[in-house]
């Protein structure tokens, strides 16, 4: 029979030991359950755990809109974003933000992505990190119809613009030559122009296109354009995780036909590719 002093050692031991297995295991299931909560969220570097935050004007129609009646915040961006949210197990919060001041809010870190038509081009390539494109559409000079002293891009020397100064389009029209005047967006800008203020607007085909259909009775005429261009998400540049996981929702997307779908909604047509 043990001595009452080895037996207390080896109870003492016995102990430990439960301890130790006990502690290993909520240890583990511990971590799991971080892991399997939180992963994406530190993988990704969310702002808000589960949730993409997406910056967009609400003022761009056809992308970017409320709708009529209801105020529901829509357009094709809009869909796209939820779309990509979905396919990654997200939650989509929309901040809308004023296009003159949306690099400097994702700079800032005030929200995860823009989706707000950014236009790819070498200046945003190296700042920012881009998605696959899902938009691609040429840029156009709108005039008003029966204007033929513009034919070109060319003929913007000397003319006056209407532009978002840190728009794409913007960029386009003074490398042409044009005396840009500053304005907030698409709305504010073929108001001067109706009214005769500017002598034209550059911007995309496809919010021309929808302006117009819209606006039947509008003396618009579109008097040059670009190739076409393909639109973004825009990212900074600490987000690389999270912009692989974009790509692979956006190829998923257009595989499965949702992205044309979308397009179809908006445009009569798949405009993704």
């Amino acid at each position: 029979m043990p001595s009452p002093r080895r037996l207390r050692a080896a109870i003492g031991a016995a102990a430990s030991v439960v301890a130790v297995i006990a502690l290993a295991a909520c240890s583990s299931g511990g971590a799991g359950s971080a892991s399997q909560t939180g992963s994406a969220d530190d993988e990704y570097g969310l702002l808000k755990p589960g949730t993409l935050t997406v910056a967009t004007e609400g003022t761009y129609r056809p992308f970017t809109f409320h709708e009529e009646g209801s105020g529901e915040l829509v357009g094709y961006d809009v869909e796209v974003a939820e779309a990509v949210a979905e396919e990654l197990g997200l939650k989509v919060e929309f901040q809308e933000t004023q296009w003159d001041a949306i690099f400097a809010g994702l700079e800032a870190g005030r929200f995860d992505v823009i989706a707000n038509q950014v236009s790819i081009n070498p200046e945003r390539e190296e700042k920012y990190l881009l998605s696959t494109p899902y938009t691609v559409s040429p840029s156009v000079v709108v005039v008003k119809d029966g204007d033929t002293s513009i034919t070109s891009f060319a003929d913007l020397a000397g003319k006056t613009t209407a532009q978002s100064l840190t728009s794409n389009f913007y960029t386009l029209a003074q490398e042409a030559g044009a005396n840009v005047q500053s304005v907030e967006g698409w709305a504010q800008a073929v108001a001067l122009l109706e009214q005769g203020r500017v002598d034209a607007t550059v911007n995309d085909e496809l919010t021309y296109l929808d302006y117009v259909k819209e606006h039947p009775d509008a003396k618009l005429a579109v008097a040059a354009e670009t190739d076409p261009a393909e639109s973004a998400f825009a990212f900074t540049k600490q987000k690389t995780a999270l912009v692989k996981a974009v790509d692979e929702a956006l190829a998923k997307l257009q595989a499965d036909g949702t992205l044309a779908k979308i397009g179809e909604k908006y445009f009569g047509q798949d405009v993704s590719q």
